[in-house]
């Protein structure tokens, strides 16, 4: 879907102008990741933080120009074209609403909101204030993705049957994680990734039913999970996830005339094929991050500009729709093991 061409931005060459929201690590490795694109394309104007001294602190070290206590203030700035919301999972809904019923386009991280009641409110207000609205699954803009999608579209490996996909760490003194009302739990955090993937690889297509067990800690969120899913053509999706211990964290696709393997799948620079093995580089850089191969956020960046500038208001790599329905994979995985959220009683 499309803006109309007087929304956008008039120039081309100009920058698009962020605003980011919430001065914590995923926020700190975004910024670092837009310091190895141009300056010309990409301009970070204001961070907001809840404290007004943790927003200066991360001005400081970024070198941006404006600081404010309290997201509202990054929503009424008219410097801001877009604004990445780097919050914690129970704050997307509220924030990225705000952002948008002031005029901003969104890229917000995963998982857009807690469920689909909210994804969907969300998206209809995107869609009704004409605004760019992005769920911040990084892994879709990887070069890797895109030679994924050729190699399954020219049919290389055949008709793919099976999917693999176990994604696990030692998360238990991740205080945000273990608690429910900040929306923790590995389905929100990781589940998503093996769910995004699997949807790709599948096209969208809705399971016919699946298996799910987990468990749960004193606080009610699940601290792993397996599930298997079946898909018309006797397809099948094999996924874990576990914040007990660190897992292999690859993918495996199986086709009838060849398997792919996808090590790191989630923000992959290697992918080992029947024909050939794929390596993509990450920029070097002098930036410092805190997670694994977040340089890469680049690539989310500058698929976010483009989309902007070309007055789109949803990417064609993670769409609308494919949120709709990654947020009502992860409900019904919730459901199975019993993780219930406020804002699923509301």
């Amino acid at each position: 879907m499309r803006f109309e061409a007087h929304d956008a931005n008039p120039a081309e060459e100009m920058a698009l102008r962020w605003g980011i929201v919430s001065a914590g690590k995923i926020s700190h490795d975004f910024v670092g990741a837009l310091k190895s694109l141009s300056h010309e394309d990409h301009k970070v104007v204001a961070v907001a933080a809840r404290s007004l001294s943790n927003a200066e602190d991360f001005a400081k070290n970024h070198n941006i120009p404006k600081a404010y206590e309290g997201y509202l203030k990054i929503a009424e700035d008219d410097d801001i074209d877009i604004v990445y919301v780097g919050t914690l999972n129970h704050q997307h809904f509220p924030v990225s609403k705000m952002m948008l019923e002031h005029g901003k386009h969104v890229l917000c991280e995963k998982p857009l909101t807690m469920n689909q009641k909210q994804t969907s409110e969300l998206i209809g207000i995107a869609i009704q204030k004409k605004l760019f609205l992005m769920e911040g699954i990084w892994s879709r803009c990887f070069p890797i993705y895109t030679e994924l999608k050729y190699i399954l579209d020219a049919g290389s490996i055949g008709d793919v049957i099976q999917i693999n996909v176990n994604f696990g760490f030692d998360l238990q003194d991740v205080d945000r994680l273990k608690s429910k009302k900040l929306g923790g739990g590995t389905i929100l955090d990781l589940g998503i990734y093996a769910l995004q993937l699997t949807q790709l690889v599948f096209k969208g297509a809705s399971p016919l039913n699946m298996a799910v067990i987990g468990g749960l800690n004193e606080d009610g969120v699940d601290e792993y999970t397996s599930s298997i899913w079946k898909y018309p053509g006797d397809r099948i999706a094999c996924l874990s996830t576990s914040g007990k211990a660190e897992y292999p964290n690859e993918a495996v696709i199986i086709g009838t005339r060849g398997i792919i393997r996808i090590p790191e799948f989630w923000c992959p620079t290697k992918m080992l094929a029947p024909e050939k093995t794929y390596e993509f580089k990450l920029p070097t850089t002098s930036a410092k991050f805190n997670f694994h191969n977040s340089v890469g956020l680049l690539f989310e960046a500058e698929h976010a500009r483009k989309c902007v500038k070309s007055g789109m208001i949803e990417s064609p790599l993670i769409t609308h729709a494919e949120s709709i329905q990654l947020a009502s994979y992860m409900d019904a995985l919730r459901a199975s093991v019993g993780v219930v959220f406020e804002e699923d009683k509301q």
